[in-house]
């Protein structure tokens, strides 16, 4: 135990972190920030007014989930929902960050799964109650290895996709985005002060559906990535 180690009265909680394509490095995770209503047909497939602006929510970051892991069908639902989500990996932040700048705070991007205990979160939205019960649980926050975007740029359009035991489910473009990234990181900095390991799941198209154990779970955005995880019984 080193002398810093001891200056804690509990051993400290290990550092959530992503993993790098081709890489045995790591990208340390801050904070996960999530966009709702960023994809018109998903907003309509919700029945929620289509006018509005997306709204941020967030997951506590040792919600990650790696690319091939499995996540424990979680307690108190019975409609566990996916939604696939790129990711957008910042290396530094600010606030209010104008859009033309907010690309020099990206690292890199990837692909996650925004899951949701739906029936949880549509009961605390009728009773005017935060969304943390339906969002912000274990294991809610699969996340794929990283791409730099000094390797592949800054991904605008492109095929988004998510399978279910080999079956499309959710399918659109990253064109599709009402918000596109640099917007949701100048509007997100306007709420709160971003920084260096910050993550944002950028908002999800059409098909969500629910999920059940025994499931495979297969992402993919083109020039991103994948992600696969497999959905495990409830723990004991």
């Amino acid at each position: 135990m080193s002398a810093d180690d001891k200056r804690y009265v509990i051993p400290a909680p290990s550092q959530p972190a992503l993993a790098i394509a081709g890489s045995s490095q790591l990208f340390p995770v801050r904070r996960i920030w999530c966009v709702g209503r960023n994809y018109v047909e998903h907003i309509r497939e919700m029945g929620q007014d289509e006018r509005q602006p997306p709204f941020f929510f967030a997951k506590p970051a040792d919600a990650i989930v790696p690319d091939g892991g499995t996540v424990p069908y979680p307690p108190l639902t019975k409609d566990m929902h996916h939604e696939v989500e790129m990711v957008v990996a910042l290396k530094s932040g600010g606030s209010n960050i104008k859009p033309e700048k907010a690309r020099d705070c990206i690292w890199g991007y990837g692909v996650g799964i925004d899951l949701t205990r739906r029936d949880l979160q549509i009961a605390s939205r009728e009773i005017k109650r935060p969304w943390e019960i339906g969002k912000a649980f274990d294991a809610s926050a699969p996340c794929g290895p990283l791409q730099p975007a000094a390797k592949i740029g800054h991904p605008a359009k492109g095929r988004i996709a998510l399978k279910v035991n080999g079956t499309v489910k959710q399918e659109g473009d990253l064109n599709q985005m009402i918000w596109n990234v640099p917007e949701t990181i100048w509007k997100l900095s306007e709420m709160v002060e971003l920084a260096a390991g910050d993550i944002i799941m950028t908002g999800t198209p059409a098909g969500v559906g629910a999920l059940v154990p025994g499931d495979k779970v297969e992402c993919e955005i083109d020039g991103v990535g994948r992600l696969t995880v497999t959905i495990g019984p409830p723990k004991k």
